[in-house]
């Protein structure tokens, strides 16, 4: 170290050394920083006297300037005797005797310096002795030696309190007397010092004293805390603390209990500082460690109860159980000791010492302490305070008074919160310190939520800084976690308490749903875990719910309904876990539970919601059968109980739509089952392919309409629960959103979803989504205001080209828009000029119209491609697309149907006795509302049908512009329009249909009907095949709806005539573009027309047989469906109602055990056409056929292409030229015709009946015939003896060689002709006779290559009767109708309502008649039946179309060939002049010789055959299938070329058939039922079983031998036929 004092100082000590050595001291002195300035200071005078030592300095020298230096610090002398004593021991080590010498003489002169107290401490006792501050340095050594022993080692003797009771007595007086007064607690210390100073107290004893003192006096805080802290001055700091431990040590025996007192100043001397917490901690019992074990023990006991709740315990176990159950309590009522640590902790809350209290938490498991109830109570009363001041503000409710808390007396307590913020720091601690266990205090737990409401109430009001936004998003996520840690677990632990519930959803409801479920989450799968009360109270609660549910039924909903409200209120998330995991696997219980849920509070059903959603989210379910075609049943549950209890309570649904809308989202559309039911129960909105056509007419008037007759289930009260959807999907914007997704969903269910997936179940979910969309789509179009709408729905071609959206689905959404859009614009324009005639407002409709759709013109441009416009305007495009059947008609029959069910309904009211006056005065008002608004509706409705259709007509004339050719036209059509819309909905079905015919009626340039009606018949295979099963419905309506109209034109020419004749739409001629005025001539007849419909019955016929022979299921399924739909009206033709009927029967059998649901379908479908066969038709009745053409057109032609692509300008033209010649001809052959028809009747026991061309009966005729039949009866017996069949060998022949032997078949037709014209000329009697015969039995020949294949001969029998009298009435009742609703048509056919009535007198004459001719006809009928019994199956249907093409003019080109050759064989065939009688029967006679010949020849041949054939009877089976299969396909090749084929005439009426059957029926002679259940034997066995046929054909052949000798002849034509055949 340098140096302070220079040598030079030293030297030179009188002139400066000096005065520099004071300032050096000085400065050293004011340097501030103190350890420094101490330790130079002690440098500077050790070096200073160490110069004096050693001689360099003088001492009086030194002594002067110490004596100036000395002032400068306080502790200066100190210094300096430190100096001394350092060179004390330095000095007295030193041999050199003058340095010693010199440190005395400097101590000696700086005595006055320095006190001799100090140095006595300090220096040496033989230093003191030399400087003579002693006597003796020995005894200055013992005596401080003795000093010592008597400080530090001899006990003080103090007097303890029995010794000196005098002393503590005046003690306890001090301390208890009055404190009221003056007296202060350092005026009573005074005292107790001197007591303890007189009585020789000891002062330990005195404090324990004190402490005891001040446990019993509580109250004087304010004088005992002070006074200890004083007393405390007096004593060592530890021994407060080890005073208090003492204390609490004594108490903690077993048997002790520690006051609350001792707790209490413990607690308050913590407050105060006076004691640490560590240091008294660890005198208090139990250890931490065994709270740690406490606790672990109970959560283990927690598990163990709830295992013995979930387990199956047999009744033999129970007893043993409860024995151990009860000794284990007993063991537990023994107390457990004392914890002293919450006792203490208990006490800190009460005082309100947040701080230490929180401490001591800290150091126990988590919840552990406040499970404790005084602790959690006392903690709830510390919350109670501090919130005490800010729920006075802002907590209370409006005229609510409260009672006001008092604010703790302590200064130290924690701060009373007035504002949020505040709330945060010190409340929300203490709350989650609190857990569960605040389920306590159920006020605070109010006080709490009300707070949090504020809270959000201030939060979600705007206007507030950056700062104070961040702060309250710090207080609210705070606020979730209070819900999360406390105020839900809380509720959890307290008993059922609806008000709390709905106390917390006054909060709850102010967060957004994603919140609140996510809280629920926590709740229900972790809350639950973390406190072993709420594991117990878990496992209760779920033994409470299956108590309840077990005894759930719908006749005690009411009492289980409360007991599951009770449960509900504290466990929702449990209950209704166990409730829906019940539903899913009972179905049943559904509608018990919905209805036993009404006794929920709003927080209940807000949990149910987020409940179902977890459930439907639930990752370890598999959403589809194990079979994997059909959706999960627990998912089609849950999706029920979701439509049910969404519309019966007011849940919130934005949560489930949103969980919807996210599925599909992510591609998955099983969850739109869900949307399905919400929509379909809340909007009473139905979506169902089973609509009778009944509920689908209503469902195309207003709304009204819609929901009173529209739906299965009367829809009531869904305005409420509508309501709410549609603001659910309004306030989170999801309506528009949901329809896309869905649009855009249906193909990813194809495309994406559907790759794995079985083909059956791709089509549900494309099913489930397109119904969900339509559904949807529909309750939005009906519920949404036009604002709404148009805000939300883009237009068109943004929702096809940017949102993807297809484009039928993009019309079904916009469609709603326009007509909301037109009518508004309508409205506007009505209001601003009041001119009120009707062509105004029509012209006002049509301007709206046209600014409403001009810019959808615009836009669907961009849709398609650019040379779809040249054959349809976008206008027609855009019509098409935006109108509606609401537009198109209106349902009068409907709107009647309902009025009348209303008025029925008030007329009930009326008559019931036991309705109360005033409820019934209610339902009549109810009732005549409903009818008013209806009968408006339907006014309204009226007019707007007729604006449109004005608006139509306008606009028609450029809708098809038909640039490239009307067949493309009709393509762009069909393809653009009608499909896409016909599969979309059922009502859009009927609008197709509908619109077809609209556009017919317009007389639309460019569109050709028949062209339309004939590609939508023609080859329906493919569409079929690729529709899915909703689809193929609607398929089946649209060709319902199309059949029907071609059905009522078919019916009757007079109609045909009026909606056909001189339309466009049926020319034949498809001249250019732009030239549509087509003469007479130019349009399809009648009968030509009667000819393309047998066609098209054809054609469907074709390609249902081909579909179900495929084997595919779709194929099956869908034409299976299709074919239920169209069954009013097809088939109609008998032969191929069979052929159907074969293949369906084929089907039940292949697919019984294969695929079942197929096998449902074909039964159902085949009950169906057997209840439809009475009103089958023959083919010849269907259609005018001649049948001497059967082959007269060659294959080649038949086979020839379809010609749908050749843009002819064809047709009958080419007929028309032989025309002239052939007027004749025709007539010949209607008449033929006719006769073909008379002699069947006549064979089958029905009433004669002649078709004229017209296709009325001609009544006059039949009653004549009947006259001669009566006469002839006996001599028709003789005749056919002798005659054997005049003219019907021949003719056999001819057909039975099948058009081979050409020369002969001209024959036969020259003599048929010659047999006609005989007709027309009066006879004699015998000649009519003997024609009437040749006629009966060529035609019956006829009969049975016509009619294939007759299952039995009853039906048949059945269906000729009824046919002659069923057209006669219908024919009367058209033109009745026709008459009595001004020229109204009405469609008869197949209708059901109005049976025709006949008169009785008529009738029975009738019934006679038919029992004289029933003997001889029937058995000869019944050999035919059984003839043609043997015909292999399907060629026949082929064979039998392709050959009757008489002059039926097919005006599609595929047909042209045809018609040229078939109409010049004709005329090759039939120009024969007349000849005169003799001749004829010449000819006649020859033509029997050989016939004669013929038949004896092929009767020996039959039976070489027959022995032939038992031989090779199994190959024969063989054989013959085969052989139809070769037919089968070469009918399939030639699909554009097979022709007639039978059908149901179109004015039959059923019910006449029913009676008439009934008639037959009680008629017919026992003989007739004989062969009837021969016939339905044949038709049971084998179709290829030669040998069986044709034995049973003997037998009958033997028996019809005795019957009637008229069938002899037959008989052997019957042989003959079968061989060529």
């Amino acid at each position: 170290m340098a140096a302070l004092l220079p040598a030079e100082w030293i030297k030179n000590w009188e002139k400066g050394g000096k005065s520099e050595f004071v300032q050096l001291c000085r400065a050293l002195s004011e340097n501030k920083n103190h350890d420094v300035g101490f330790r130079d200071i002690q440098q500077a005078l050790y070096e200073l006297a160490y110069h004096v030592v050693r001689g360099n300095l003088k001492h009086d020298q030194a002594s002067n300037v110490l004596g100036d230096v000395i002032e400068f610090r306080e502790d200066m002398p100190s210094i300096l005797a430190d100096v001394f004593c350092i060179l004390d021991i330095e000095t007295s080590c030193l041999e050199e005797k003058n340095k010693r010498d010199h440190f005395t003489q400097l101590v000696l002169a700086c005595l006055y310096l320095v006190s001799d107290t100090v140095l006595k401490e300090r220096l040496d006792p033989e230093t003191l002795e030399s400087l003579g501050l002693i006597k003796q340095s020995q005894q200055f050594n013992q005596k401080s030696v003795k000093i010592k022993t008597k400080l530090f080692y001899k006990q003080q003797k103090f007097n303890l309190l029995r010794e000196e009771n005098e002393g503590y007595a005046k003690l306890i007086a001090e301390l208890g007397q009055d404190l009221s007064g003056n007296i202060t607690s350092d005026l009573i210390l005074e005292n107790i010092k001197s007591l303890i100073g007189c009585f020789n107290l000891d002062p330990n004893r005195v404090l324990d004293i004190i402490l005891e003192v001040y446990e019993c006096r509580p109250e004087y805080d304010d004088f005992f805390v002070p006074l200890i802290e004083s007393y405390m001055y007096m004593c060592e700091p530890q021994t407060l603390c080890h005073i208090l431990g003492f204390k609490f040590k004594f108490y903690q025996d077993p048997s002790g209990e520690t006051p609350s007192s001792l707790y209490r100043v413990a607690a308050v001397l913590l407050q105060h500082n006076l004691i640490d917490l560590e240091d008294l901690y660890v005198h208090l019992l139990p250890g931490d460690n065994a709270i740690i074990e406490e606790h672990k023990r109970e959560i283990v006991e927690a598990k163990q109860i709830v295992r013995k709740l979930t387990m199956v315990v047999l009744s033999s176990e129970k007893t043993e159980e409860k024995e151990k159950e009860k000794e284990k309590e007993e063991e537990k009522t023994e107390k457990p000791p004392d914890n002293q640590k919450l006792g203490l902790l208990e006490a800190l809350l009460k005082i309100g010492d947040w701080h230490h209290a929180q401490s001591i938490m800290d150091q126990m498991p988590p919840f552990y302490s406040t499970s404790h109830k005084p602790i959690a109570i006392a903690l709830c009363q510390l919350v109670h305070v501090t919130i005490e001041p800010l729920y006075r503000r802002v907590g209370v409710p409006k005229g609510a008074k409260g009672s006001p808390i008092s604010s703790l007396p302590n200064k130290r307590a924690p701060k009373q919160a007035e504002s949020f913020e505040e709330l945060r720091k010190e409340v929300f601690n203490m709350l989650c310190y609190l857990g569960p266990h605040l389920s306590h205090d159920p006020i605070l737990f109010a006080k709490v939520v009300r707070l949090g409401k504020a809270f959000m109430k201030e939060f979600q009001s705007d206007g507030s800084k950056q700062e104070d936004k961040e702060k309250m998003e710090t207080l609210f996520s705070c606020l979730l976690s209070i819900t999360d840690q406390v105020l839900l677990p809380s509720l959890s632990l307290m008993d059922c308490n609806a008000c709390m519930s709905e106390e917390l959803w006054g909060m709850f409801k102010t967060f957004p749903y994603q919140y609140r479920y996510r809280l629920y989450g926590q709740w229900k799968n972790e809350t639950y875990n973390s406190h072993p009360l709420l594991v117990k109270v878990k496992a209760q609660t779920i033994d409470r719910a299956k108590y309840i549910m077990k005894r759930l039924t719908k006749e005690n909903v009411k009492p289980s309904g409360r007991q599951i409200g009770k449960l509900s209120h504290s466990n929702p998330t449990i209950l209704f876990d166990y409730i829906l995991s019940q539903i899913q696997k009972y179905d049943n219980l559904i509608t018990p539970v919905v209805d036993s849920l009404k006794y929920l509070t709003s927080l209940n059903y807000d949990v149910l919601a987020y409940c179902i959603i977890e459930a439907l989210a639930n990752p370890e379910k598999e959403r589809m059968k194990h079979d994997d075609t059909t959706i999960s049943s627990w998912l089609q549950s849950l999706a029920s109980f979701c439509g049910a209890v969404f519309r019966k309570y007011p849940i919130e649904l934005a949560g489930l739509l949103q969980y919807v809308a996210n599925q599909l989202k992510a591609g998955k559309s099983f969850d739109l089952l869900i949307l399905k039911e919400v929509v379909q129960k809340m909007a009473g909105i139905e979506i169902t392919e089973e609509m009778t056509m009944e509920q689908l007419e209503a469902m195309t008037g207003g709304e009204q309409l819609k929901a009173e007759g529209g739906y299965f289930g009367q829809i009531r009260n869904t305005k409420k629960s509508s309501q709410r959807l549609k603001d659910a999907l309004l306030d989170h914007d999801l309506a528009l959103p949901l329809c896309l997704l869905m649009a855009q969903q249906r193909n990813g269910v194809v495309f994406q979803e559907g790759g794995e997936k079985h083909l059956k179940l791709v089509g549900k979910l494309y099913d489930q989504c397109h119904d969900t969309l339509v559904q949807f789509g529909g309750f939005l179009a009906s519920n949404l205001s036009t604002e709404d709408y148009i805000k939300r729905v883009p237009s068109i071609d943004v929702l096809c080209n940017e949102f993807h959206t297809p484009h039928d689905a993009a019309f079904f959404l916009s469609r709603p828009m326009y007509a909301h859009h037109i009518s508004s614009k309508y409205d506007e324009l009505k209001k601003a000029e009041k001119g009120n005639k009707q062509q105004h407002k029509v012209h006002k409709y049509i301007t709206s119209c046209e600014l409403v759709m001009a810019p959808v013109h615009e836009a669907v441009i961009s849709l398609h491609l650019p040379k779809v416009w040249d054959d349809i305007s976008p206008q027609f495009y855009a019509t098409f697309w935006s109108l509606t059947m609401y537009d198109l008609a209106v349902p009068h029959s409907s709107y009647d149907r309902e009025v009348n069910k209303l008025k029925v309904q008030m007329k009930a009211i009326d008559d019931n006795q036991e309705m109360p006056p005033n409820k019934k005065k209610k339902e009549k008002e109810r009732c005549t509302a409903l009818q008013d608004k209806l009968l408006e509706e339907e006014k309204k409705q009226l007019e707007h049908v007729q604006r449109v259709l004005q608006r139509l007509k306008l606009e028609k004339d450029n809708w098809l512009l038909a640039k490239s050719t009307k067949n493309e036209t009709i393509t762009k059509f069909l393809q653009l329009c009608i499909f896409p819309r016909c599969i979309f909905s059922a009502i859009d079905a009927v609008y197709c249909a509908h619109f077809v015919e609209l556009v017919h009626q317009q007389k639309t340039p460019n569109f050709s009907t028949l062209l339309c009606y004939d590609r939508v018949f023609s080859d329906i295979i493919y569409t079929v095949a690729s529709c899915t099963e909703n689809e193929a419905s609607r398929y089946g309506r649209f060709l319902c709806c199309m059949l029907e109209t071609v059905t009522r034109w078919h019916s009757d020419r007079v109609i045909y005539e009026k909606e056909c004749g001189n339309y466009p739409g049926f020319l034949t001629i498809l001249r250019a573009t732009g030239f549509d005025g087509g003469n007479k001539a130019d349009q399809l007849d009648y009968e030509n027309f009667r000819h393309v419909v047998h066609k098209w019955h054809y054609k469907l016929t074709k390609a249902s047989v081909h579909c179900l022979e495929t084997g595919e299921y779709t194929h099956i399924r869908n034409i299976l469906i299709v074919l239920t739909k169209i069954l009013p009206w097809y088939p109609k033709v008998l032969n191929l109602g069979q052929a159907l009927e074969r293949r369906v029967h084929k089907i039940c059998q292949e697919e019984k055990e294969k695929r079942p649901d197929l096998y449902a379908l074909a039964m159902g479908y085949s009950g169906q056409l057997k209840s439809r066969k009475p009103f089958m038709i023959p083919e010849n009745e269907f259609h005018h056929k001649d049948p001497p053409a059967r082959n007269a057109v060659p294959a080649t032609v038949q086979n020839g292409p379809g010609g749908a692509g050749m843009p002819t300008s064809l047709t009958i033209n080419t007929v028309r030229l032989e025309e002239g010649a052939t007027e004749e001809t025709a007539d010949k052959l209607k008449e033929k015709s006719q006769g073909v028809v008379k002699v069947i009747n006549k064979t089958v026991n029905a009433t004669p009946k002649v078709t004229t061309s017209n296709g009325n009966s001609a009544s006059n005729s039949k009653i004549i015939k009947e006259k001669d039949d009566k006469e002839k009866s006996g001599k028709e017996k003789d005749k056919e003896k002798k005659d054997k069949t005049p003219a019907a060998t021949p003719e056999m022949k001819a057909l039975g060689k099948d058009g081979k032997d050409k020369p002969k078949e001209e024959r036969a037709n020259k003599e048929e002709k010659a047999r006609e014209i005989k007709e027309k000329t009066p006879k004699s009697d015998k000649e009519k006779e003997k024609v009437k015969k040749e006629e009966k039995a060529s035609k019956e020949e006829k009969s049975k290559t016509v009619v294939t294949i007759i299952e039995s001969k009853s039906t048949a029998e059945k269906e000729r009767e009824k046919e002659p009298s069923r057209e006669r009435d219908l024919a009367k009742e058209m033109k009745s109708k026709e008459n009595a609703k001004g020229g109204e048509k009405v469609p008869v056919a197949g209708s059901l309502k109005s049976p025709v009535p006949r008169s009785e007198t008529s009738e029975s004459e009738r019934e006679q008649k038919r029992r004289k001719v029933d003997t001889h006809s029937s058995p000869s009928h019944s050999s035919t039946v059984k003839g043609t019994a043997v015909l292999p199956k399907v060629p026949l249907v082929s064979e039998n179309y392709s050959s009757s093409r008489v002059i039926s003019v097919h005006f599609l080109q595929d047909n042209l060939n045809e018609l040229k050759e078939s109409s010049a064989k004709h005329y090759i065939n039939h120009t024969t002049p007349t000849l005169s009688k003799s001749k004829e029967r010449e000819v006649e006679k020859k033509d029997l010789d050989k016939s004669r010949e013929r038949s004896r020849e092929r009767e020996k041949k039959d039976e070489k055959d027959r022995k032939d054939r038992k031989r090779d009877h199994s190959n024969s089976d063989r054989e013959v299938p085969q052989d139809s299969t070769k037919r089968r396909k070469e009918e399939n090749g030639t699909t554009g070329s097979s022709k007639h084929s039978k059908s149901e005439s179109p004015s039959d009426s059923p019910r006449l058939n029913e009676k008439e059957k009934e008639k037959n029926k009680s008629k017919s002679s026992g003989k007739e039922k004989g062969d009837s259940i021969k016939a339905e034997k044949m038709e049971k066995s084998s179709s290829g079983s030669k040998k069986e046929s044709r034995h049973d054909k003997e037998k009958t052949e033997k028996k019809e031998k005795r019957d009637s000798t008229g069938g002899k002849e037959e008989k052997k034509h019957h042989k003959s036929s079968d061989k060529h055949r």
